[in-house]
């Protein structure tokens, strides 16, 4: 290996120095420039010291008188180019015993192009089971690290779940966002084949363009539940002014609250079935197909009262309290009928 982990390098075509942080395989290790981590093939460094060597002058030349209008203004820093959040994917490559390039793992980033801090939640899962979850802090212009998938578990359709929420709250801003990408064998295959190819290090996929806007909230349905006052849009144009859905609702009361001790169960009942109306209805307004509720076990009060209130609910196609890997018995799946 011709660079070990603290190395001080040179690209070469940038002529920028930087250090190695982390040896890749034979042929890459990740690099840091100017607080920038990336990979990069080994054929593209140098070792700085022949390029200073190279740019020091043996004899320094007689200096001219500078005039005032003649001095050269300095350029102002680069501005950063906000295009994005992003999950980015960097393969590992091995050579097998034919001599060809194989994959054996990728390690995946989220990537903040932006100029917000993002509070974030992250799960990584394979037909609906909870693999891998963590909660971070994202900076602005970080690349951070989430985790390994190995290569043979692209197979199995991996989900990759993110709630976002800014770290400093904006009064304009969404309280969080939610951003759901499930990736098909054939897309990641064929992404791995393209980058081999073209002997690119990474690949990726957008996430979102800027954190959104918060939006003024309607009443998920426009009849009985509006209220005075509320504001009233055209029924095309609704959900564009909601607030964002779930896809899947916690209603364990300490999700729900900071400090529920000293009440009763009857409260507690009350907020839970509350919170469930709440993201039923945008849940039900977004159209979306399906919506799961969290409800526990417990003495299955909570459950049985949800359940009764989705047996009165024409727009319910259907809905199913059954096992799961990752919520047991403690939750129930409900389907949708919408109507054209």
């Amino acid at each position: 290996m011709k660079f070990d982990i603290g190395d001080k390098i040179v690209v070469k075509a940038t002529n920028e120095e930087g250090e190695v942080i982390d040896i890749m395989n034979e042929k890459m290790v990740m690099i840091q420039v100017r607080g920038v981590k990336f990979p990069a093939y080994i054929d593209q460094l140098d070792f700085p010291y022949f390029k200073r060597f190279t740019e020091k002058k043996l004899f320094e030349p007689k200096k001219e008188k500078t005039y005032i209008e003649n001095v050269r203004k300095d350029k102002a820093p680069q501005k950063r180019e906000v295009d994005g959040v992003w999950l980015s994917f960097l393969p590992k490559f091995d050579v097998d015993e034919f001599g060809d390039d194989v994959v054996l793992s990728l390690k995946i980033y989220v990537i903040n192009h932006t100029e917000d801090e993002f509070k974030f939640t992250y799960k990584q899962l394979f037909f609906g089971r909870n693999n891998f979850d963590l909660n971070g802090i994202l900076h602005p212009f970080e690349d951070f690290y989430l985790h390994d998938i190995s290569f043979s578990e692209l197979s199995d359709s991996p989900v990759f779940s993110f709630e976002f929420s800014l770290k400093n709250p904006q009064k304009t801003k969404a309280d969080y966002f939610e951003h759901t990408l499930r990736l098909k064998p054939k897309q990641l295959f064929d992404r791995l084949e393209k980058l081999k190819e073209e002997g690119g290090a990474t690949f990726t996929y957008k996430l979102f363009d800027l954190y959104p806007d918060k939006t003024e909230e309607a009443p998920a349905d426009f009849g009985y539940r509006a209220q005075p006052g509320a504001p009233l849009y055209d029924a095309a144009d609704a959900r564009r002014h909601l607030p964002p859905a779930r896809t899947v609702v916690d209603l364990h009361i300490e999700k729900l609250i900071d400090d529920h001790k000293g009440m009763t169960n009857t409260a507690i009942l009350g907020i839970q079935l509350k919170e469930f109306e709440k993201w039923y209805d945008l849940a039900l307004a977004h159209r979306l197909p399906k919506f799961t509720v969290i409800h526990g076990i417990g003495k299955g009060r909570l459950r049985d009262d949800i359940h009764d209130i989705l047996r009165r609910k024409k727009e319910v196609k259907s809905f199913v309290n059954q096992y799961t890997a990752e919520f047991g018995f403690g939750a129930t799946e409900i389907f949708f009928q919408h109507k054209a």
